[in-house]
C-alpha cells in the first residue's frame, strides 16, 4: 500500500508523528468496535446493553476572527452503538490541529468538531464546550463503597467471569461498588491506563474480594478502554445474572484527554461527572 500511514489506516499510537496546527480532520482514525466485541461473542447490530463513551478534552484552543487565542474544555459523548470508536492519539492530534484555525464563534467550532468526529465514528456525537472555570469540571469522590481493602488473593492469568463469586447465603441486593485499582494496558503500546471502576447492580450479592481479584487481573490485560468496560460488563452479567447492571470506568487523562466508557442494562445518558483523580 502507498500513501501516508493515515491513508493506509495504520494507527498513530506507538509512532513518532509531527504535530500540526493546520486544521486536518483526516487525522481522525476510526477503529471498528466489532474487533473487540467478536472476542466477547457480541454480534454486530445486536447489542445487549446501552452505553456511551464520555470524553473530556482539556487542551482545546482556537482563534477568534481577530486572531485572539481562545481556550475551553470539551465534553464529547460517543454512543456505544456507533460502528467505530476513535483512536485517542488521533483525536488528540486532530484537536491540536485547530489551535491556529480561525472560527467565527464557539458555535462554528462546536459544529465542526462534532461533524468531523461523527463522520469518523459513524454516528452522531454530542459535543459541549465548557469554560475552564465551569463548576461541572470539578471532581467528586467515587460513588458507593470502595472494595480496595477487601481480602485479597493475587489472580493468575487473564480476567475471567469465573473469578467473580456470589456471596453466601444468597440475597438480592442493590449495591454501588468502586475500585481505584483498575489498570489495563494499551493494546498497541503496552503503556498503562489507570481508572476507577464503578459497578452498580441489583442482583445476588457479589463477593467484594472476588471482584477485587477480578479487577486486579486486568493489570497486564491489553485492550482499549471501551473494550475493557464491555468485557467487565459481560463477565459480571454472566456471573450474577443481575436484574440491572451498569459498569462505568473513569480513566485518568493522557495527553489532555480522559475517557469514561459506561455500559448498562438501562437506557438513558451516561453519568456526567469526573472524579478528583482525573
Amino acid at each position: 500500500m502507498s500513501g501516508t500511514p493515515e491513508a493506509r489506516g495504520e494507527l498513530l499510537l506507538g509512532r513518532q508523528v509531527e504535530y500540526t496546527d493546520v486544521y486536518t480532520p483526516q487525522l481522525l482514525q476510526p477503529i471498528p468496535r466489532q474487533q473487540g466485541r467478536a472476542a466477547l461473542g457480541l454480534e454486530s447490530g445486536a447489542l445487549s446493553f446501552y452505553g456511551e463513551d464520555v470524553w473530556h478534552a482539556y487542551e482545546l484552543s482556537w482563534l477568534d476572527p481577530g486572531g485572539r487565542p481562545r481556550v475551553a474544555a470539551a465534553r464529547l459523548v460517543i454512543p456505544a452503538f456507533s460502528p467505530n470508536l476513535v483512536e485517542s492519539k488521533s483525536l488528540k492530534l486532530y484537536l491540536n490541529s485547530v489551535n491556529n484555525t480561525v472560527f467565527r464563534d464557539e458555535t462554528a467550532l462546536q459544529r465542526t468538531l462534532a461533524d468531523d468526529i461523527s463522520a469518523a465514528v459513524g454516528a452522531a456525537v454530542e459535543l459541549e464546550l465548557l469554560s475552564c472555570d465551569d463548576p461541572n469540571l470539578a471532581g467528586i469522590q467515587a460513588p458507593g463503597e470502595c472494595i480496595d481493602g477487601a481480602a485479597f488473593s493475587a489472580p493468575e492469568g487473564e480476567p475471567s467471569a469465573s473469578l467473580l463469586l456470589r456471596s453466601t447465603p444468597e440475597s438480592i441486593v442493590t449495591q454501588v461498588l468502586h475500585s481505584h485499582l483498575l489498570r489495563s494496558l494499551c493494546p498497541v503500546t503496552a503503556q498503562p491506563d489507570w481508572a476507577t471502576l464503578v459497578v452498580k447492580y441489583t442482583g445476588p450479592l457479589l463477593d467484594p474480594a472476588s471482584l477485587l481479584q477480578y479487577v486486579v487481573a486486568f493489570r497486564r490485560h491489553q485492550e482499549f478502554h471501551e473494550q475493557c468496560v464491555e468485557r467487565i460488563f459481560c463477565d459480571i452479567r454472566a456471573a450474577l445474572s443481575p436484574e440491572a447492571l451498569s459498569v462505568h470506568a473513569l480513566y485518568t487523562r493522557r495527553g489532555g484527554l480522559d475517557i469514561c466508557p459506561w455500559r448498562s442494562t438501562e437506557g438513558g445518558a451516561a453519568p456526567r461527572f469526573r472524579l478528583n483523580r482525573q
